[in-house]
Order: C-alpha cells, then sequence, then structure tokens
C-alpha cells in the first residue's frame, strides 16, 4: 500500500485523566491544530472557544496530525491514534523585554525579593538588614523597615497580601504591616541559629491568615501567630539545619534538611507522619505543584470572572481542589547529588520517580502553575525540563555561562525566567526549550528574581544592590 493511500486516519479523542470523549473518527492526516481546536471544542459543548494542546504519544502536534505519527499509524487503516488534549490557560503572559526601573537603596547584596500575592506590591530583604518595600506603579521605595540586626536571609507574604515576615541570621524573624511599614507585635525569637525558610498557612485552610512557620539552620520548625508575636508549637526531629519549608494545602507542612531526608508533618497538632529517603546528599530546595494556586488563593484570576463580591474563600477551595483533582498535591526534591525525586507525600514514602540528568548540585525546582511541568535549575548552568505527573525527562535549555541560582515561572506556564551568577536574567519559551530573551543590566550575580502573579512584571535583585524591575 502506497503512503498517498492512506490519506485519512482513524483518531479519538482523550482527556488528560485517560477519559475517551468521542467515538472514532475519520480524520485527514494533515488535519491542523487549528482544525483540532475547532472539533474539540465542539465535542466538548464549549461555550466559548477554549485553547487546547493536542499530543499523540507524548508528542505534541505542532504543525498538523501526520508529524506525530509513526509508520505504523501512518499506514494502518484499523489502528485508532488516540489525541489527548491539554487546556491551555486563556490568558497570555508576553514575555519580557526590558528593564523598566533600577531601584538603589539597599547597601548590600539583594538576597531575596518577593511581588505580593496581589502582585500591588514588591518586598526586599538584603545583607543590610533592612527590609523594604517597593511602590510598583510609582515605581519608588514606599517603606524602609529597620530591626534586625543581621543579614535579612528571607521573606514571606501572607496570602492576604497585608503582612510580611522577616527572618535573619540571628535566628529573629519579625512581621511588617505592608501599609504602615510598621513592625506587628514583637519580634519573635526562639530560633538559636539563622532562619532559612518562612510559609504562610494556605488562605483555604486559615482566611484569618495569621499562622506562619519558620525554618532554621538549628534543625527546628516552629509555627507562629502573628499577631501576637507567639511561638505555637515547635517541630524537631531534624538532625541537621534545615533548608526548606512548604506549607501544603491540606495541612501537612514539608521540611527539607541537610540531614538527606524531607520529613511530612501535620501542622495542627505537629505529628511526624513521614520521612521520605532516597538522597544521597543534602536536600536543597522543595516544590509543591500546588505552589501558586496556594501563594494567589485571594486572587482572582487573569481570565476570571469572579465577582469582587463572591465568596473568595470558596472560590480558594475550588481552585485548590481543581489543582489536586488529578493525583493529589505532588512534591518534587532536589539535592547536592545532582538529582531529582518526584514524591506523592500524602499517601506514600516511596517516590514516584528518580530523575537525573543534571551534572551539578540542583539549587531550585518550580512546577508550572498548571503543574503540569516542572522546571529545575543547577550549578551546571543548565536549566531541566519535568513532566509534573510521571518525572519524566523533557529538556534541556542552556544559555548561561555560570551557575543558575534561581528560576520563576509565568503565571501561564509558558515562560521562565531565571536568574544567575553570570549577571544575567534569561527568558524562556518552554515549548519551544529555547531561549526567547537575554536581560543584561545587573552589575554582579542575580541572587533573586520573582515574576509576578498577574505576569506583567519581573523582578530582580543580586550582589550589585540594585533591585531592578523589567517588563514587556
Amino acid at each position: 500500500m502506497t503512503e498517498d493511500a492512506v490519506s485519512t486516519v482513524l483518531a479519538r479523542f482523550k482527556s488528560e485523566t485517560g477519559e475517551t470523549v468521542s467515538n472514532m473518527m475519520d480524520l485527514p492526516r494533515n488535519v491542523t491544530v487549528d482544525h483540532l481546536q475547532l472539533i474539540c471544542n465542539s465535542l466538548l459543548k464549549q461555550d466559548e472557544t477554549v485553547p487546547y494542546a493536542f499530543f499523540v504519544d507524548d508528542k505534541e502536534i505542532t504543525g498538523n496530525l501526520d508529524e506525530c505519527l509513526d509508520a505504523k499509524q501512518k499506514f494502518s487503516t484499523e489502528l485508532v491514534v488516540d489525541i489527548v488534549y491539554q487546556e491551555q490557560a486563556v490568558f497570555k503572559v508576553r514575555p519580557i523585554t526590558r528593564c523598566t526601573s533600577s531601584l538603589p537603596g539597599h547597601a548590600e547584596a539583594v538576597i531575596s525579593v518577593q511581588f505580593s500575592p496581589d502582585s500591588r506590591k514588591l518586598a526586599s530583604g538584603s545583607g543590610d538588614t533592612t527590609v523594604r518595600f517597593w511602590d510598583l506603579d510609582m515605581q519608588t521605595p514606599l517603606h524602609t523597615c529597620e530591626g534586625h540586626k543581621n543579614w535579612v536571609l528571607c521573606i514571606a507574604w501572607s496570602p492576604n497580601s497585608k503582612y510580611l515576615v522577616s527572618g535573619c541570621k540571628n535566628g529573629m524573624i519579625m512581621s511588617w504591616n505592608v501599609e504602615t511599614g510598621k513592625r506587628v507585635g514583637p519580634p519573635m525569637t526562639g530560633h538559636k541559629q539563622w532562619i532559612t525558610a518562612l510559609c504562610w498557612a494556605p488562605y483555604h485552610l486559615s482566611p484569618e491568615c495569621r499562622t506562619f512557620a519558620s525554618s532554621s539552620k538549628d534543625g527546628d520548625i516552629r509555627i507562629w501567630d502573628v499577631i501576637l508575636g507567639q511561638c505555637q508549637r515547635s517541630l524537631t526531629s531534624h538532625t541537621r539545619s534545615i533548608t526548606c519549608l512548604k506549607w501544603g494545602g491540606t495541612g501537612l507542612l514539608y521540611s527539607s534538611s541537610q540531614d538527606r531526608t524531607i520529613k511530612v508533618w501535620r501542622a495542627d497538632d505537629g505529628v511526624l507522619c513521614r520521612t521520605l529517603e532516597g538522597h544521597a546528599h543534602w536536600v536543597n530546595t522543595l516544590a509543591l505543584s500546588t505552589d501558586y494556586v496556594i501563594k494567589t488563593a485571594m486572587v482572582p484570576l487573569p481570565c476570571s470572572n469572579v465577582d469582587k463580591n463572591d465568596n473568595v474563600l470558596a472560590e480558594a477551595k475550588k481552585r485548590y481542589e481543581a489543582a489536586v483533582a488529578n493525583g493529589g498535591e505532588r512534591l518534587i526534591s532536589g539535592s547536592d547529588d545532582f538529582t531529582l525525586f518526584l514524591w506523592a507525600p500524602e499517601s506514600s514514602k516511596n517516590s514516584i520517580a528518580r530523575m537525573t540528568g543534571h551534572q551539578q548540585l540542583i539549587n531550585c525546582v518550580q512546577f508550572s502553575p498548571d503543574t503540569r511541568i516542572a522546571a529545575s535549575a543547577s550549578f551546571d548552568k543548565s536549566i531541566k525540563l519535568w513532566d509534573g505527573k510521571t518525572g519524566q525527562f523533557l529538556g534541556t535549555m542552556r544559555g548561561h555561562v555560570q551557575a543558575v541560582y534561581m528560576i520563576c515561572w509565568s503565571a501561564d506556564s509558558r515562560l521562565l525566567v531565571s536568574g544567575s551568577a553570570d549577571s544575567t536574567l534569561k527568558v524562556w519559551d518552554v515549548k519551544a526549550k529555547k531561549l526567547q530573551g537575554d536581560l543584561p543590566g545587573h552589575a554582579d550575580e542575580v541572587f533573586a528574581v520573582d515574576w509576578s502573579p498577574d505576569g506583567h512584571k519581573v523582578a530582580s535583585g543580586g550582589k550589585d544592590k540594585v533591585l531592578r524591575l523589567w517588563t514587556h
């Protein structure tokens, strides 16, 4: 039979979860993505057109169907081709291309920068012992918060964007009122060594936004009430410094440590549920598949039509449940042993996958907001992409000439920004696995980078003591 003889193929549409949504149909082999969009939207009876990506055997259809068919599928009249559709974000974030302002003010290296969940404010923590708030509309300084006696190592916004907590090298934690720049409650002391991570209880579990957790080089985790400034609970079991801390959407705390383990705790009563083992060296970084949904719980999506008077809490719960509907909350850990592990930490202490390929220690890992892809940054100068559900390797993006310190996703999961020791930021097109743009401008290593949840701005800070704001 000649190749031209079979100009159509038997195909059916399937969802990501494996549900078949159509009977078998004859599709021309040269059917394009645009035609597939129309067919899929009509099969699913969508009122408004929803953008989809289509896959055959994990290969994305970018031009037409024929490109993704293997020889057997091309020549057989009986084989059924399953076309898997994935819903894409309706809105599109535009790639960042230029620096709109440099914000001097810090007298030492900028170690952390974070946009508030509502994208209206920016906070930075520095080696000069101050926390600073910046007005994003005017691109000017808003408040300088003094009180720490040593380097401010980490900061974290409350889900309602009203408070910021900061931890320093002395082991002291302070909370700040964002509107006034004044301290809320007394300084929180108890940790014996420097603070390594801070995270808030998710909004849908704690709508009053009063509770957060801290971890320290002393190996302890403490849970605090921000208004009273009191420690409610101390969790001890790690034998070395804790490196990263995440508060999951079902009330579990995940902590990674230099003792090579990840521990899963119940935040309510401090019970240690399980210990995840497998790494051969320090565990440096953790990412939860629900990080983005938890961070932006109080902020409607750019494309959502949630009324301001709608029940924000109910909407936050709904968005969280949608994010975990397909397989629950997943966790990825990255380590000094050059590997990553993918876990289903709520239910099992065995890993789903061990992800190898990096040549040096892994410094940062992040799930895309739609939870489908995870990206990891390493001292080997590369960024690698992995399937968020299976841990399968998807590709490597190279371009930095020194260690990559930090990566951050755009809200539509299509772009990634990275900061490196080579003093540049780079923007990557994830689908094409290619460099989208180069952002020079910093005079030294870039330690911190964040992409605003609304997708409009990127902020970066580093050794040159200057904060930079970037936009399209």
